[in-house]
């Protein structure tokens, strides 16, 4: 049990209200957080303040603090209350609102209550340092399935793109022995990456770019929603006249259809955030932990030169 990391809770709480003379919750949540991201960092997570997310129904609610692991997956939520408030009543106008219930803290400097998968699992005086510890614990250690399915898939994406690579370039080597409109469109590709990006752009590079494209698309679809941006974008316009030369109908299903339970994932992991830089983020974070992994020089060099700019 964190024993003094509770004690040092419980001291600055007590020196806020005595110095400040009130025990609202603007005034003493900062102790609650600092404790909360102690417990969080000994298991590599981070309680960030403030982070819009939607919920299952569409909304948008922003609670106290979100529970973040370094791929910026939701592991769960905190929301803090004034002693004052009655806590049950405060916890239904919360859910009434749509905020999430399946791993999120609820406080008020004097209890503690704790629901996950839909229900109350406990609930406890924070004057207990046992009970608060353990409370702590379980909020910090219970993993959402939507978190557990995205790092399966991570995994699974690590094994399967490496065979989805190898397949796109030697179809990207056949295009180039055999189909001249996809040549064509490829140099004037080549000239424009040369005008637009780099003059030391190589066709080996660009070869490289088709095959960040067509594995990126449809996560940066799913993450975004705006496949306008990418027509209305010249480089990736462009890029997408090369693909569309052989890269269609049943080859591309074939080609990308050990991806699908990757983009599943993506797509569930995506449905909850609703602020775009958010979004942002966690698109470089994908892009960071995958499309680097299989050709790293190319990846740190070129990167995904198409993404809205925040």
């Amino acid at each position: 049990m964190s024993v003094h990391l509770i004690k040092q809770y419980q001291s600055e709480v007590e020196k806020v209200i005595d110095f400040g003379g009130t025990k609202k919750e603007t005034a003493i949540r900062t102790g609650f957080q600092n404790l909360l991201n102690e417990y969080a960092k000994q298991k590599g997570l981070m309680l960030i303040p403030e982070v819009t997310i939607k919920t299952a129904k569409g909304k948008n609610v922003t609670p106290d603090g979100t529970l973040k692991d370094s791929l910026r997956q939701d592991w769960g939520y905190w929301e803090s209350k004034d002693e004052a408030d009655i806590i049950d009543e405060e916890i239904k106008k919360k859910f009434d609102k749509g905020y999430p219930s399946d791993n999120i803290l609820f406080e008020d400097s004097q209890t503690a209550v704790l629901f996950q998968s839909g229900a109350e699992v406990e609930r406890i005086k924070m004057s207990d340092a046992e009970a608060l510890d353990r409370i702590i614990h379980s909020f910090i250690n219970f993993e959402r399935p939507e978190v557990k399915n995205f790092r399966k898939a991570i995994e699974l994406f690590k094994q399967d793109i490496p065979k989805v690579t190898d397949t796109l370039r030697d179809m990207l080597e056949e295009q180039e022995k055999g189909n001249p409109t996809f040549v064509k469109e490829r140099d004037k590709f080549l000239k424009l990456c040369h005008d637009s990006i780099n003059p030391d752009v190589t066709k080996a590079d660009v070869r490289e770019m088709i095959i960040q494209h067509i594995l990126t698309e449809d996560i940066f679809n799913t993450i975004f929603d705006e496949t306008q941006f990418h027509r209305e974008n010249n480089i990736a316009h462009q890029l997408e006249g090369v693909i569309n030369t052989f890269f269609t109908g049943a080859i591309k299903r074939t080609a990308l259809s050990t991806l699908q339970h990757y983009s599943q994932a993506i797509n569930a992991a995506a449905a909850g955030i609703a602020d775009h830089h958010e979004k942002q983020n966690f698109l470089k974070v994908v892009y960071e932990t995958f499309y680097k992994s299989y050709n790293p020089k190319a990846a740190d060099r070129l990167g995904v030169v198409y993404t809205p700019n925040e």
